[in-house]
């Protein structure tokens, strides 16, 4: 009896000749091959006597669901009609990025959609699309960058503060903040999420827990940020303790790292073994939420959208403490998240891939560019856009585009004219690489009551 598991070791102890034993090979293999295969045995005997005992366990559980109640597979087709939807600024929006919003609606699973004024081509769902689906999730429905997220801080400091402190705040941001792949602070801090069950009882993201504590209070590349700016409030809301003015913020941008990459990687793969769909769209996989898997990933992406707004109440905590004044009002939302959200009347899984919610009440940061007014707004509760708005101003030139077809000396023309100060960035960021956000806005009103605006004005992103 050599020490590597195999199929038949299974058989022996009675499992059945089916699927199960394969799940379970798979399992043990990705979690679990350092142990005994005595010890393995005992438990796989347990799981065998009483599977429901094991249902939603991180390693059993999914060879508990293969003996009790199998996922079916099999190779679904698209309908030949799409589910309702509504279209916000369409004169605006690219036709690949409709075109992959009606491939969307035709899933089987599909209840209704929406398309922001800011959409644009994306991989899966359309950036700036929004789905509702019957009790599954699509992992590409969310994105990669689960829980991405904007954060904005507003002081009881009039905006005159800037003057004469240019560099002393812009050494605040280079000391406070960290970026791409490799930084991180090296006072680190620690977290409640941290304590979280799910960091022991999913194995992939007990595997990620090191990589998410040393990359707390840290941002990605690309275009995310961490900027201060001017808050100018126009409509104060009585839970505010400031009045109409301007008033010195900072406003960030960035998602939850390392974590929420691997879980968007791990549970898409599944997804597309589970749930085989035509090529055009196979990255439209779902998961049943009645599964083991797709309850899984439920857990991993909730986790994943907590950890996201902890490194953001970091990176807003370091600055506030190095300029030694307290935040008055925090205004922060997601996107790149599923939802539970009532559809006509019913339960549905609402997905938003770079789109705000807005539903009735509800506060928000639409940032335009680095030389472009962000909008503080208040949600309406638009049915029509599923409760939604845009994430941003949305590109206009794709990354490669920009390379084509700015130089370093345009930007640094733009950011001059604004009146901006940019730490790192990269041309594929560049200002003019994006859409007018006040045409966005316009394209807009039925979504969103708009309370203010902040404007950049010293800038930190990734080199």
């Amino acid at each position: 009896m050599g020490n590597k598991l195999s199929g038949k070791d299974l058989i022996k102890i009675g499992f059945p000749k089916n699927n199960s034993i394969n799940i379970a090979l798979g399992q043990i293999n990705r979690y679990r091959k350092r142990e005994k295969k005595e010890s393995i045995l005992n438990e796989a005997k347990e799981v065998l006597l009483s599977p429901e005992k094991f249902t939603g366990h991180g390693t059993w559980g999914k060879v508990a669901e293969g003996l009790v109640n199998p996922v079916q597979v099999r190779m679904h087709q698209l309908n030949n009609t799409r589910a309702p939807f509504s279209i916000f600024g369409e004169n605006e929006i690219d036709e690949q990025a409709k075109y992959q919003l009606y491939d969307a609606l035709k899933l089987p699973i599909s209840v209704a959609g929406a398309l922001m004024p800011d959409a644009h081509s994306g991989y899966g769902l359309p950036i700036g699309g929004v789905l509702a689906t019957d009790n599954a999730v699509i992992p590409y429905g969310v994105g990669v960058d689960i829980g991405c997220r904007m954060s904005l801080s507003i002081f009881d400091i009039p905006a005159s503060f800037f003057k004469g402190k240019e560099h002393q705040l812009q050494a605040i941001l280079k000391d406070n903040t960290k970026f791409g792949m490799y930084e991180t602070h090296t006072i680190r801090a620690d977290h409640e999420v941290f304590s979280r069950s799910e960091f022991q009882d999913i194995p992939i993201i007990k595997n990620l827990l090191g990589k998410a504590y040393k990359q707390l209070g840290t941002s990605g590349g690309g275009n995310h940020f961490v900027e201060f700016g001017i808050a100018k409030i126009t409509d104060p809301l009585n839970e505010w303790k400031i009045g109409v003015g301007e008033y010195f913020a900072v406003l960030s941008h960035s998602g939850s790292r390392g974590l929420g990459a691997n879980i968007a990687k791990h549970y898409t793969y599944l997804a597309t073994k589970q749930c085989p769909l035509p090529k055009n769209v196979q990255h439209l996989a779902w998961l049943d939420l009645n599964t083991h898997d797709g309850q899984e990933y439920w857990l991993a992406m909730n986790l994943a959208g907590d950890y996201a707004k902890a490194c953001h109440d970091d990176i807003h905590r370091r600055i506030a403490k190095a300029i030694g004044k307290r935040v008055v009002v925090t205004i922060e939302n997601h996107h790149n998240f599923a939802w539970k959200e009532m559809v006509n009347g019913k339960e549905a899984i609402v997905h938003r891939k770079g789109a705000t919610p807005a539903n009735a009440g509800e506060l928000g940061i639409i940032p335009g560019s680095m030389t472009a007014p962000g909008f503080i707004v208040q949600g309406k509760g638009n049915t029509e856009s599923l409760n939604s708005a845009s994430h941003g101003a949305g590109r206009l030139f794709s990354r490669r585009k920009c390379k084509e077809s700015f130089t370093q000396s345009e930007i640094n023309k733009v950011l001059k004219a604004n009146d901006v100060t940019l730490i790192g960035g990269n041309i594929d960021e560049a200002p003019m690489a994006y859409k007018d956000i006040n045409k966005v806005m316009a394209n807009q009103v039925e979504l969103v009551d708009v309370l203010g605006t902040f404007t950049p004005k010293i800038v930190r992103m990734d080199r």
